[in-house]
């Protein structure tokens, strides 16, 4: 196995000092042009690459950000990434993405690679309901910024989206298109994100008059494809089958429409569908899909840039903020029915 070349072996080929190679690098002004040209072939030579990641923890200043999703297979969290990557590239910073597949372990993982990086800050969608990876990783004392999630009894920054307000936009659209019975398909109910868009669903329909009871939640161990697949099987055996459904997101809504689809059931005439997020695929689907648009690439670019406010050196003193974001409705066909 080749060895690789170290700024020792530099200065040994140039004849010069180990300092000296580190100025020609670092400060080439100061070295003499003779011996800095001397070091130079030496360096082309040996085909010497400085290792930036000891030159940064030297430094104590890292040029990485970490950014840990919930799920890097929902396209969703992808446009998130872009923004963050935009924003950090703008920086000059680099972003390490990883993925906890909403998997609270796989998380606690990730953040301890984070700390043994010493990475610059990490934007983070926490996995773990309880917090405790969060207060794990908060000694370490590297800054984070939440996204797609508030801040809620923490004095960190978070970029999120109302989804309360997300929510209710959904149920009352369906609730002015004529529907009296509805289900919620709804993922893991550890998520926060699941139970305010919950909570948004049922005051859309105390505005309407209509009680909780004409919203039956269908829950789902992930927000995948084949967790939406599942879920329109049970709405399929459903005795008093609701005539409209909301999801916890597109990925969901794209496996009910395939349930559908296979079993016969007509999109929007039998059975409206709303999901969330608006993702590229959403107005792609065999049945165009109405969903609640979230800006992701405008949640992501923001979250780096407050991280990067939070880490600028000699800055003035960094005030934490909880940045919230409004959905917008995009109407599709997958919900115009004529009731």
């Amino acid at each position: 196995m080749a060895q690789s070349v170290g700024i020792k072996d530099v200065a040994r080929v140039a004849g010069v000092s180990v300092g000296t190679v580190s100025n020609v690098i670092n400060r080439p002004d100061t070295v003499a042009a003779e011996t800095r040209a001397r070091v130079l072939s030496a360096i082309d030579r040996l085909g010497y690459v400085r290792s930036e990641s000891a030159r940064q923890l030297r430094a104590g200043r890292s040029r990485i950000m970490g950014l840990l999703v919930l799920d890097m297979g929902n396209p969703f969290f992808v446009d998130v990434a872009r923004g963050a990557e935009r924003a950090a590239r703008a920086a000059g910073l680099g972003v390490m993405v990883c993925n906890s597949a909403q998997n609270a372990s796989e998380e606690a993982d990730y953040l301890s690679l984070f700390a043994e990086q010493r990475v610059r800050g990490v934007l983070l969608t926490p996995a773990d309901a309880t917090g405790r990876n969060i207060e794990a990783f908060r000694r370490h004392g590297i800054p984070f910024v939440l996204v797609d999630r508030v801040a809620e009894g923490t004095t960190e920054c978070s970029v999120s989206v109302d989804d309360v307000a997300g929510g209710a936009l959904a149920v009352r659209h369906l609730v002015d298109a004529g529907h009296r019975s509805f289900a919620y398909v709804s993922g893991p109910p550890g998520l926060n994100q699941v139970r305010d868009r919950r909570t948004g669903a049922l005051n859309a329909l105390a505005e309407a008059g209509i009680g909780p009871q004409a919203l039956r939640e269908l829950p789902t161990e992930r927000l995948d494809v084949a967790a939406g697949r599942d879920a329109g099987a049970r709405l399929l055996g459903l005795a008093d089958r609701p005539t409209a459904v909301f999801c916890a997101n597109d990925l969901l809504a794209l496996g009910v429409l395939q349930a559908m689809y296979a079993a016969g059931v007509g999109v929007p005439d039998d059975l409206a569908i709303v999901g969330y997020d608006d993702i590229e695929f959403a107005a792609a689907a065999a049945v165009p899909l109405t969903s609640v648009r979230q800006p992701a690439v405008t949640m992501g670019a923001l979250a780096a840039e407050l991280l990067l406010e939070e880490t600028e050196t000699g800055a003035a003193p960094h005030e934490h903020r909880r940045v919230v974001l409004r959905p917008e409705l995009v109407v599709r066909r997958s919900s115009l029915s004529a009731r």
